[in-house]
């Protein structure tokens, strides 16, 4: 997500929020974008991978917009599915300047 009132012409890390913590994109703390300025960042990233499987419900993935039955995290009214949350880790490791490891 974006921080409310930024600049759309001169986005900074600030401007960045992780839609599950509100955090703000920095060096220190990797994100993964998703659809229409929607993130999460490595914390939460770990979070989700951590938690354990939650039964099947109908909800709409924040990073893929898709209508999901396979919810990973939940938090602060955001929802990430275990697709987006799998590729998000994937995305995460092949960078080598994340620093980011499972």
């Amino acid at each position: 997500m974006h921080r409310p009132g930024c600049d759309p012409d001169d986005m900074t890390e600030l401007d960045f929020l992780c839609d599950f913590c509100g955090r703000d994109w920095s060096v220190a703390q990797p994100f993964v974008e998703g659809h229409h300025g929607s993130c999460v960042c490595g914390a939460c990233l770990r979070q989700a991978l951590a938690a354990p499987e939650t039964p099947p419900t109908g909800f709409r993935c924040n990073l893929c917009l898709e209508d999901r039955q396979d919810l990973a995290l939940s938090a602060g009214g955001a929802r990430l599915c275990r697709r987006c949350r799998d590729r998000s880790a994937r995305t995460l490791e092949r960078d080598p300047e994340s620093g980011w490891t499972r």
